[in-house]
């Protein structure tokens, strides 16, 4: 049966890669002329136009969402969300899902993609985890971010978990923003996007459902910079255990 239907699942993705390209084509010279407009509100008015390339895309191609709440979210307040990385689908979910300011910590490399690149650094802060200079660089401008209001999302694991368990090991940093700007940590596990494209082929991209969990708020107040190793723990263990208990496809072999 698999092999009868393989025909029919090359056409779906190639017709959602198609649709990709032109709805961003389509927001182009919106984003163009947005940029003239600065950082804070010009990349405000940019990640409303990708929340509409997001939002046809998705709506297009089938993959519906359903957010879930542990505990209700305010969307006026400044947070560091940090969110698992298990799919090439995770860069397209961010303005989807996340519907107040945000900037999003992202991988200088894929600035260099023609187009898609040109929005990506007006959407996005970039860092370049090779050079200590551009990530102490990318740290000021995401914490000059936050004193705006605005919230930052931070993958603390860094690259694609490409083990079979929950997550892989994190990096200090959102940990340590957070420590020194006094903002609140809030996990947000992204639990389908593994089954709906996987990090092995982008043709493994199917139609479906895609589960948002936004987990209780982790407070800093009263902790110091002494405590981020204590604190990056925490977090790792709510997600994990959270992951668990939803049962996500990739732990333990079964994506």
């Amino acid at each position: 049966m698999r092999v009868l239907l393989k025909p029919f699942h090359w056409i779906y993705c190639i017709y959602a890669f198609t649709l990709f390209v032109v709805i961003m084509l389509i927001i182009f010279p919106f984003v163009i002329i947005a940029s003239f407009f600065g950082r804070i509100r010009g990349g405000n008015m940019i990640m409303l136009l990708c929340r509409f390339w997001a939002d046809s895309w998705f709506f297009l191609i089938f993959i519906y969402f359903k957010r879930i709440y542990e505990s209700p979210h305010n969307k006026s307040k400044a947070y560091i969300f940090v969110s698992n990385h298990i799919s090439y689908l995770d860069s397209a979910i961010i303005p989807k899902v996340y519907h107040q300011p945000i900037r999003p910590l992202g991988k200088v490399e894929m600035a260099k993609v023609p187009v898609f690149g040109f929005i990506y650094r007006k959407a996005i802060v970039t860092v370049d985890r090779s050079s200590a200079d551009h990530r102490f660089h990318s740290v000021q401008i995401l914490k000059s971010v936050l004193r705006k209001g605005i919230s930052i999302l931070v993958f603390p694991e860094g690259t694609f978990n490409m083990t079979n368990q929950p997550l892989k090991e994190f990096y200090d940093g959102a940990f340590r923003i957070a420590l020194e700007t006094g903002t609140p940590i809030k996990p947000v596990l992204v639990l389908d996007a593994y089954s709906r494209m996987n990090y092995k082929t982008v043709f493994s991209l199917n139609p479906g459902r895609c589960r948002i969990v936004y987990l209780d708020e982790i407070s800093v107040e009263g902790l110091s910079l002494k405590d981020a190793a204590q604190l990056k723990e925490r977090v790792f263990v709510v997600m994990k255990e959270k992951l668990e208990e939803y049962g996500v496809d990739w732990i333990n072999g079964d994506g």
